[in-house]
């Protein structure tokens, strides 16, 4: 949850071959930047919620098959979503990435609850329309499985 860090490691670099057959051969220093994009910043994850909020609760491409979610329900949904979508995430890192995969299943991670979170809601609506009960929704997972929605 810091923002991405940003290290400079000196590098030396060799003259040409051609030019070490010369008396004195000379080196010179210059820095390669390296940077990680796991985690990502809290100031990212909360634009991520905003813009899952955004998402839910206004007209979109989610909403024209599975209909807009109330503004309050939609803020609790982003927030939990984003929060399972982290720690997943996050339990997956390891010290040797660079964090690109990890963001890309983060990311992943997002995309599957945000749909399963609106096809759950447009079930349990349906079937509340029909008298019915509404399905549960299990939101976590153990493994890079996709939550399921089961009847209860």
């Amino acid at each position: 949850m810091s923002e991405p860090e940003i290290a400079t490691v000196p590098t030396t670099e060799q003259d040409s071959p051609g030019d070490q057959a010369k008396e004195s051969p000379k080196s010179s220093k210059s820095f390669s930047t390296s940077f990680s994009i796991w985690p990502p910043s809290q100031r990212t994850r909360d634009a991520v919620i905003k813009r899952l909020i955004e998402t839910l609760s206004n007209p979109s491409v989610l909403s024209k098959r599975y209909g807009t979610v109330p503004h309050e329900e939609a803020t609790d949904a982003a927030r939990l979503i984003e929060e399972e979508a982290y720690s997943f995430a996050a339990a997956k890192a390891s010290a040797d990435d660079d964090g690109i995969e990890i963001l890309q299943l983060y990311s992943r991670e997002i995309s599957k609850r945000t749909l399963d979170t609106v096809k759950a809601r447009a079930a349990s609506d349906s079937t509340a329309e029909n008298g019915s009960s509404a399905p549960v929704v299990s939101t976590t997972t153990d493994k890079e499985e996709t939550p399921s929605v089961q009847e209860s």
